[in-house]
C-alpha cells in the first residue's frame, strides 16, 4: 500500500520500509503520525478526499541530518557592499512503518460489465455551415481614404 502525504510543505509517496527526510521536527517520541493524505493506492484501488481522511501513516524517527550546504552572494552594485551567507538546512529522519487505510474509507468493487450491452455512440452531428455573410470593405477603405487626403491638404497649406 503507497501513500502520497504531506509533511513540511512538500509532498512525497512513500510506502512501508522507505527513508524520508522531512523539515526538522522537535519534540517527537516513539513514533508519529503522519495525517495530511492526499492519495492512496490500496493494490491498484484509488483512494482520495474524505476516503484518505480516515488513513494514517506511522513513522518512526531515526534521527536527525544537516542538508547540502547552499552558498548566498548578495551584490549590489556601484555601492561597494556584498555579503556572502551559507545555510544548511536541518531535516528529520523517518522510517515508513505502516500505512493504514483507515475504518471511514469506503473500499471500490469493479464495475461489472455485460457481454451484449452496447457502447454509447461518441459520434457528433455535421457541422452546419454558416450563413453570415463577409463584411463589406468598401466603406473603410473609402474613410481611410478620405482622411489622408485631408491630412495631406492640410499639410500643404
Amino acid at each position: 500500500m503507497e501513500a502520497v502525504i504531506k509533511a513540511g510543505g512538500k509532498q512525497q509517496r512513500v510506502k512501508p520500509g522507505d527513508v524520508i527526510e522531512v523539515e526538522l521536527m522537535k519534540g517527537i517520541g516513539e513514533t508519529v503520525e503522519l495525517t495530511p493524505l492526499l492519495v492512496i493506492d490500496d493494490d491498484g484501488a484509488t483512494h482520495a478526499g474524505k476516503n484518505a481522511a480516515s488513513a494514517t501513516v506511522k513513522a518512526k524517527p531515526l534521527g536527525e541530518k544537516k542538508g547540502d550546504k547552499v552558498r548566498v552572494l548578495r551584490f549590489r552594485p556601484k555601492t561597494r557592499h556584498s555579503s556572502r551567507i551559507g545555510h544548511r538546512q536541518q531535516y528529520t529522519l523517518l522510517e515508513i512503518v505502516e500505512v493504514t487505510l483507515g475504518a471511514g474509507a469506503k473500499r471500490s468493487a469493479a464495475k461489472p460489465t455485460s457481454a451484449g450491452a452496447k457502447p454509447k455512440s461518441t459520434t457528433k452531428s455535421p457541422a452546419k455551415p454558416s450563413t453570415s455573410k463577409p463584411k463589406s470593405t468598401a466603406k473603410s477603405t473609402a474613410k481611410s481614404t478620405a482622411k489622408s487626403r485631408s491630412r495631406g491638404a492640410a499639410d500643404e497649406g
